[in-house]
């Protein structure tokens, strides 16, 4: 039991509220030892008491409820609370103590408190599609058992919370349709976390080299500020990455052959960039692709055939680029969009005198990192 809940125990058991001004500094947590194994399951301990500080604490920062979601966040068992779950704690299971929370679309607004980092056992917390605002508390680095964490569509702002590379556990991150901002460290990708989506935000930053360390599963990085060109080592990424969304994202680059080897992906969305050159037939060795857009790109060529055939392909998308041929099989795909190309026998194409313009243009050229580059000046004439 620590110092702070030895002092304030009884009064738990015995007061509904605590006011913001008697909540005290927060203490170095000490482990509780073990009780022996005849000691029932107790509703009241001192990791509930800690909760209960950062939960009234909580309360007092939160301006509007207007489904009324916190009403019951009184008194000291804090497991029945709305929106809070329990469990026996991971090193006792003699114990309760909060393990998530779950207070997603309520409309909620307020900010997180520093004294979340109370709630030590701590591995879910689901916010989506609140008002909270303001930037994530350091503090937070204190929840070591902290799995996932949901904070989509609210107001938060800031830079991007360094918090989140201290948390060990850490697999699943969803900060997206929020107002961060500046640069992404690189760190991240360096990190396990499974799962990340930081879509909808005001970063702007360059995917580093490291990119293709990332184990996750799942990376979307739609809608935001990126620069620079696609890694031409994304086959790094081949045993892990499902999912990959870069959609609208400022790419400009050519595609590397390499993405070809991502064998496992099942999902790759890079619409809405600059990409430029051919669509690589390395393509074609993605067996287990189900979606495939490059729609929105200066992409031109033809389409490869071996990509159309894929076994898996169920929504193909090059709809707005400068393609010249598609082969037979592409008009296959289950949903398929070649409008607004150069395709003269197809539908809904460019006008012919923007076609015949474009491949009047000096071609594209990628540098030996698959960055689109200035093409050498021509050399001058000769004296005569």
């Amino acid at each position: 039991m620590t110092a702070l809940t030895s002092l304030y125990l009884p009064l738990l058991l015995s007061l509904p509220f605590l006011s913001l001004s008697q909540l005290p500094p927060l203490p170095s947590p000490s482990p509780s030892p073990l009780p022996s194994p005849s000691i029932h399951l107790s509703p009241f301990n001192s990791r509930l008491a800690d909760a209960f500080i950062a939960f009234e604490a909580w309360k007092h920062v939160i301006t509007s409820d207007p489904q009324n979601i916190t009403h019951n966040w009184c008194g000291p068992f804090v497991c029945n609370y709305t929106g809070v779950y329990c469990a026996p704690a991971p090193d006792d299971p003699y114990i309760l103590t909060v393990a998530g929370i779950d207070l997603n679309h309520h409309n909620i607004m307020g900010t997180l408190p520093y004294h979340l980092s109370l709630l030590h056992d701590l591995t879910l917390l689901h916010l989506n599609s609140n008002r909270f605002h303001g930037e994530i508390p350091a503090s937070l680095s204190n929840l070591a058992l902290l799995f996932e964490i949901d904070l989509s569509n609210n107001l938060f702002s800031g830079k991007f919370p360094s918090v989140f590379l201290s948390l060990p556990k850490l697999k699943y991150l969803d900060i997206r349709f929020n107002n961060f901002s500046g640069d992404v460290p690189s760190e991240v990708f360096d990190t396990t976390i499974d799962a990340f989506f930081i879509n909808n935000n005001k970063f702007s930053f360059s995917l580093p080299p490291n990119f293709v360390n990332s184990t996750a599963s799942v990376l979307v990085l739609a809608n935001i500020g990126l620069s620079g060109c696609l890694p031409k080592n994304l086959g790094a990424m081949k045993k892990t990455l499902n999912e990959l969304l870069l959609l609208n994202s400022n790419i400009s680059s050519c595609i590397p052959e390499d993405v070809g080897t991502l064998d496992q992906l099942t999902v790759l969305d890079l619409s809405y960039n600059n990409l430029v050159g051919t669509v690589p037939e390395s393509l074609g060795k993605m067996k287990n692709l189900q979606v495939l857009d490059l729609s929105h790109n200066t992409l031109t060529g033809e389409i490869p055939e071996i990509v159309c055939e894929l076994p898996s392909l169920k929504n193909l998308t090059y709809s707005d680029n400068y393609f010249l041929y598609e082969p037979e099989p592409c008009l296959k795909v289950k949903q398929f969009n070649d409008s607004e190309n150069c395709i003269y026998w197809r539908p809904h194409q460019r006008p012919e005198e923007e076609c015949i313009d474009f491949l009047h243009r000096p071609p594209a050229h990628c540098d030996a990192n698959g960055c689109i580059a200035q093409l050498p000046p021509p050399p001058p004439p000769p004296h005569w």
